[in-house]
């Protein structure tokens, strides 16, 4: 045997027993563990697979729900400046009517007082009347003071005053 190597009908023969054996064991090991790995793969394959679904469901849920928030934050910001809106529109409607309230208060005070100065005038003139009266009366009285009775001097005022007229009191 100078060879190293020698085929011979042994070697031949342990060789395909080997070879036989080996494909057993892969075909029994392949049953035995790749099959449960395998399957134990599959199902985190699928785990993983509708977690990513999930997670982009809700993520979609979430831009759905974000977006409804934001809406109806628009529309509350919508709701409150019309709010504003319209309590200013309150308040400068109340001011106008204040500032006519007032004014006619204004001229109210103004026409009364205006009433107040033509009865104290009236007032004034008819006090004069009385006095120039009855200086006219006294000056009458020294003057025909023994010679005239009460309805010839009663006749002499009357006279008096209807020549000197209206116009004379007013000044």
């Amino acid at each position: 045997m100078d060879r190293l190597i020698g085929f011979d009908p042994q070697l031949l023969h342990d060789a395909v027993l080997m070879g036989i054996n080996i494909f057993i064991l892969f075909f029994a090991l392949s049953y035995l563990l790749f099959n449960p790995v395998r399957d134990v793969l599959e199902k985190r394959r699928k785990k993983v697979a509708d977690e990513l679904a999930n997670a982009a469901q809700d993520q979609a849920s979430a831009a759905a729900m974000k977006a409804e928030y934001e809406a109806k934050l628009k529309d509350a910001n919508k709701e409150a400046e019309s709010i504003l809106e319209s309590a200013r529109r309150k308040a400068k409607v109340r001011e106008e009517e204040m500032l006519n309230e007032a004014k006619a208060e204004a001229a109210r005070i103004i026409e009364r007082a205006n009433r107040e100065v033509q009865l104290e005038k009236k007032k004034a003139l008819d006090d004069m009347k009385q006095e120039v009266v009855s200086i006219a009366a006294m000056m009458a009285e020294k003057i025909v003071a023994n010679s005239m009775d009460a309805k010839i001097q009663d006749a002499l005022i009357d006279e008096t005053l209807k020549e000197m007229g209206e116009s004379t009191w007013q000044s």
